[in-house]
């Protein structure tokens, strides 16, 4: 059921109870996490907090959990599936979910006593209406004996076949009904897509509460600039949540611009700011960031000997030498740094990459820290998926969740160490898929598979790095494949999850073309295509279209996948 008051259907409800709050491993949900902590602070709410990766965990937690605790909050998880019949919970115990992946399971939005669904107002969720899909057992005997009540034979006959011709019909009238469902039902789950963020869902909260904070609206930011890294949503969606946040920065932030009332400089700033769309630039050397940046990489085609002359006649057009470019950003003459982004952009249209500038926000606070909203997301992403070892399996996430404080530089400064590697690494490897022509068409869609001994396969066993180096080697096969056909279709990435249990990881995106809605058939499509071959596949992962495969159904998965989609 769709919670129409936040505040009175949601929070009061749960602000005298014990919380469970089940997050998953994304970004925005720990962003909407954070928001839903700092609330909890306040009304000292009494919560225990248990990060979940995938299905198999949330069930495990919720079994380990649901003697103490009767209210739970999920966050990114729980929304694209029927969450009742999967944990067959007791009567009272009730579920509020806050989650962006769409569409949402029918039986959730439906059901008004234990499953409460905090979503956007205006989103647009095209559920079908509940008649469609629903309809109340009716109760059909077969009566096949005849009435005794001494009327004649042929009284009898004739009410007999009006009972039989009755009953065709409504047999008739409930399979075309059947049928009807089963169309609906497909067309509404057909694709796998994603809502309003989950941390602007808690800001909304927070705001409608008049409890909110600049570090509330700052994990907003992040969770928003996570839905556009990782390539969740579409421009149009981006920009118009963009403008809603804006808003709040301008309410929050007013007073840094009159000399009178300024704040203090240890105070934190966000700024509103078109700023380059380079990775980590300000953290890295400027060379670095062109190179290791999708859109710069796939625009220059700096795999090849010809795209590393563009870079070099890229940079001569800006006038910036190379001593300066391939020092630290922050080390640059600031009679560069100046005018940096007016020039950049410049060179940047007669090179053909008109989209280089793009809408953001930045933070400032003390004299030398200030982050874009993007370096903090690949900097909690990189420590959320960081496969060094050190201790529990929860361990990063406590990390990833601890470097959004702005108490913990030197956790984030590690994350943004770690995505500077993870960005090298995706580079790398895009560049040898396409060198070493990897990337072949199956028919329907373009597939690229990672052998096992690959520099840095193991990053590559994570989901956000495998979904990260997807979108980077579709974008630029894209730029670098002289077939028309091709630059049209998904692709499908496979890579080692576990050598010893013989399993991949799979994923499938959907093409890059211009007005691409960022919708993804493959989640769908991976089900059935596991089902007709009877593969033995895991479907553990909160976005459908990512799956884990024994290594030796591959073939016959890939098969199945084909014929379904041609």
């Amino acid at each position: 059921m769709f919670i129409s008051d936040c505040r009175r259907e949601f929070y009061d409800v749960i602000i005298s109870q014990r919380v469970l709050l089940l997050v998953a491993s994304d970004v925005d949900a720990l962003c909407a996490c954070k928001i839903l902590q700092a609330l909890f602070q306040c009304d000292h709410v009494q919560y225990t907090l248990v990060p979940v990766s995938g299905w198999q965990e949330l069930e495990t937690a919720f079994l380990e959990h649901k003697d103490q605790f009767k209210y739970f909050v999920l966050i990114n998880c729980g929304a694209n599936v029927d969450l009742l019949e999967i944990l067959q919970p007791e009567e009272d115990t009730f579920f509020f979910i806050c989650d962006s992946h769409r569409p949402i399971n029918v039986v959730n939005v439906y059901n008004d006593t234990q499953i409460k669904l905090l979503v956007k107002q205006d989103d647009d969720l095209s559920v079908p209406a509940y008649d469609d899909i629903f309809r109340d057992e009716e109760d059909e005997e077969e009566d096949s004996e005849c009435d005794s009540d001494g009327s004649e034979p042929s009284e009898k006959r004739r009410r007999f076949e009006e009972d039989i011709i009755e009953r065709t019909m409504k047999r008739r009238q409930r399979r075309e009904w059947e049928a009807r469902r089963q169309e609906i039902i497909f067309d509404y789950e057909q694709y796998e897509y994603h809502g309003t963020s989950s941390a602007m869902v808690m800001f909304d909260l927070a705001w409608i509460m008049s409890k909110d904070l600049n570090d509330m609206l700052w994990w907003a930011i992040v969770g928003l600039t996570d839905q556009w890294v990782q390539d969740k949503i579409t421009q149009m969606k981006y920009v118009t949540d963009i403008g809603i946040l804006q808003r709040h920065v301008s309410r929050h932030n007013h007073r840094n611009e009159d000399e009178e009332n300024s704040l203090s400089i240890d105070c934190m700033r966000i700024a509103f700011e078109y700023d380059l769309r380079l990775a980590l630039y300000q953290h890295w050397s400027l060379y670095e960031s062109l190179c290791n940046t999708s859109y710069t990489s796939a625009s220059l085609k700096l795999w090849s000997v010809q795209g590393q002359k563009r870079l070099q006649e890229f940079l001569a057009d800006m006038g910036l030498p190379l001593k300066q470019v391939k020092q630290k950003f922050n080390s640059m003459d600031m009679s560069l740094k100046e005018n940096l982004r007016e020039m950049i952009e410049e060179s940047a249209n007669k090179f053909g990459m008109k989209d280089l500038r793009v809408q953001t926000f930045s933070i400032h606070f003390g004299f030398k820290n200030k982050f874009s909203a993007s370096d903090i997301v690949y900097a909690t992403a990189s420590l959320m998926e960081n496969i060094e070892k050190e201790g529990p399996e929860t361990t990063n996430f406590i990390k990833a969740l601890d470097s959004l404080s702005r108490g913990n530089l030197d956790k984030l400064h590690q994350g943004l160490d770690l995505a500077k590697k993870q960005l090298r690494a995706i580079q790398q490897t895009v560049a040898s898929c396409i060198c070493t022509n990897l990337v072949i068409s199956q028919g329907p869609f373009l597939y690229c598979s990672l052998m096992e001994g690959t520099p840095d396969v193991k990053l590559f066993s994570k989901p956000v790095s495998l979904c990260l180096l997807s979108k980077y080697l579709l974008k630029s096969f894209v730029c670098s494949t002289k077939n028309k056909r091709c630059k049209l279709l998904p692709l499908i990435m496979a890579a080692p999850m576990d050598v010893e249990q013989g399993t991949v990881i799979m994923v499938g995106i959907p093409p890059e073309t211009e007005s691409s809605d960022k919708k993804n058939f493959f989640g769908r499509a991976f089900e059935k295509a596991a089902d007709s071959t009877n593969s033995r596949t895991l479907h553990n992962h909160f976005d459908m279209s990512i799956i884990e495969l024994k290594t030796e159904d591959r073939s016959k998965f890939l098969d199945a996948l084909i014929s379904l989609l041609s």
